[in-house]
């Protein structure tokens, strides 16, 4: 961990709790990262095999690659920006995947920069965190954690519905993923845009297929 790193102040943790609170409108609600179509299809039927795909995005597929782009735009110059936000596009495995990091990102920036007079604008979600903690100067760990728990707790609410969990086993399956959420966080807050990979086939697999789903609730 970076030991120069400002303390999370309350302030700090509060601004943070409402940008991924489930009131905050980037839409969250509406993605299921592909997990509606994995459901539907058998694959995730139970809270072990909810847990086990979720782990799988956080730790091969978009929850690394967000905390990487993140991280990149929170150490960018605003020049660099547009770049590092490509990047970020050319990375999204499916059209819906773009759909979802660009929707939400957009949504992001809207808000943000009206509530907060931040200069963000059209630029993908992760990106469009990365950046915004920056200018409110919030330590970026804590950002990304904010962020991956925001993204555990989205895709444990797609469970709820659809396989269906109930609440406790909901609740226990959040809990049981949050060290990996700190473990990725302090990863990708030393990392670098060089060390983006991602292995999660299966997840990709089910964005695609997700795409001509004949009955879907959510967007992706």
């Amino acid at each position: 961990m970076d030991t120069d790193a400002p303390m999370a102040t309350a302030t700090d943790i509060l601004t943070l709790t409402q940008w991924f609170s489930p009131a905050y409108p980037v839409g969250a609600f509406a993605y299921s990262h592909g997990l509606e179509w994995a459901i539907d299809a058998g694959d995730v039927t139970t809270a072990a095999q909810t847990s086990a795909w979720i782990n799988e995005a956080l730790h091969h597929g978009a929850g690394w690659n967000d905390s990487l782009f993140i991280a990149a735009a929170y150490h960018a110059d605003a020049e660099d920006l547009d770049e590092i936000d490509a990047t970020a596009r050319a990375f999204a495995s499916s059209s819906e995947r773009l759909k979802e990091t660009r929707l939400q990102g957009e949504a992001f920036c809207d808000v943000t920069a009206k509530v907060w007079a931040t200069d963000i604008s059209r630029l993908t979600y992760p990106v469009a965190v990365g950046r915004a903690a920056r200018l409110e100067s919030l330590p970026l760990d804590l950002t990304i954690q904010f962020y991956l728990m925001a993204f555990v707790s989205n895709l444990a609410a797609v469970a709820m519905r659809l396989v269906p969990l109930g609440q406790t086993e909901g609740q226990r399956l959040i809990r049981d993923l949050t060290p990996l959420c700190t473990q990725i966080a302090e990863e990708a807050s030393n990392a670098s845009l060089n060390d983006l990979t991602s292995t999660s086939f299966l997840g990709d697999i089910a964005a695609m297929k997700h795409e001509t789903q004949y009955s879907r609730i959510f967007r992706t």
